[in-house]
């Protein structure tokens, strides 16, 4: 019974959270979703990894990894996708143009980056995140 009490208290605790929730809804295609969803675990993936470079003093091949996976270079990777699979026709203009500035923002990082100089490099580490905190924060999908 105590248990019972508890997952219904959290499930409460969760459902106020998220009718608390103000970030503009951004429905997507399910194929779509899925697509961003991924997307999203590869940045966080690409982030863990550019960091750690970072920290080890790599600064120029944390750049190159930042343009890679998240600069200007990176857009574009789902052109060749049915459109339902598509994120960007489907999301919000200022929600899309918030993730076009995260590229930007990471291309900088990465030629700031390709300079060597590491505490310039350290300096430019929040332009890789707020692009997403940005959008994370001012959009949702689900």
């Amino acid at each position: 019974m105590k248990n019972v009490l508890i997952c219904s208290l959290a499930l409460l605790a969760g459902t106020a959270h998220a009718a608390e929730d103000a970030r503009q809804l951004a429905p997507l295609p399910a194929a779509a979703e899925a697509t961003v969803r991924a997307e999203m675990r590869a940045n966080l993936l690409a982030l863990n990894e550019i960091l750690v470079l970072v920290g080890a003093g790599k600064v120029k091949e944390a750049g190159e990894l930042a343009e890679k996976e998240l600069g200007v270079s990176a857009m574009g990777r789902h052109r060749g996708q049915p459109v339902d699979a598509r994120p960007g026709p489907h999301m919000p203009p200022a929600m899309h143009a918030t993730g076009i500035d995260g590229h930007r923002a990471a291309s900088e990082f990465a030629r700031i980056a390709a300079t060597g100089d590491r505490d310039q490099t350290i300096a430019a580490l929040p332009s890789l995140t707020s692009g997403c905190v940005a959008c994370h924060y001012a959009y949702r999908i689900r």
